[in-house]
């Protein structure tokens, strides 16, 4: 399926939720907001948020620095 992420157009697996997604990216464990068709979707919800071809993804992760 397509979707776009960050506002580049990316090809997922048909049966995909926000966790794989995550995943796939190498974020894991890393601080960061997600927003699906602009609604922010709480880490706690990431397993049981289903993707679908079309949804607009922004990932921004947070990095430390000083």
């Amino acid at each position: 399926m397509e979707i776009v992420l960050n506002g580049e157009s990316h090809t997922l697996p048909a049966d995909c939720n926000l966790e794989r997604l995550i995943t796939d990216l190498q974020l894991t464990g890393k601080r960061l907001a997600v927003e699906l068709n602009q609604e922010i979707v709480p880490r706690s919800q990431f397993t049981d948020t289903r993707l679908k071809s079309g949804d607009h993804i922004e990932i921004v992760h947070a990095i430390g620095g000083g």
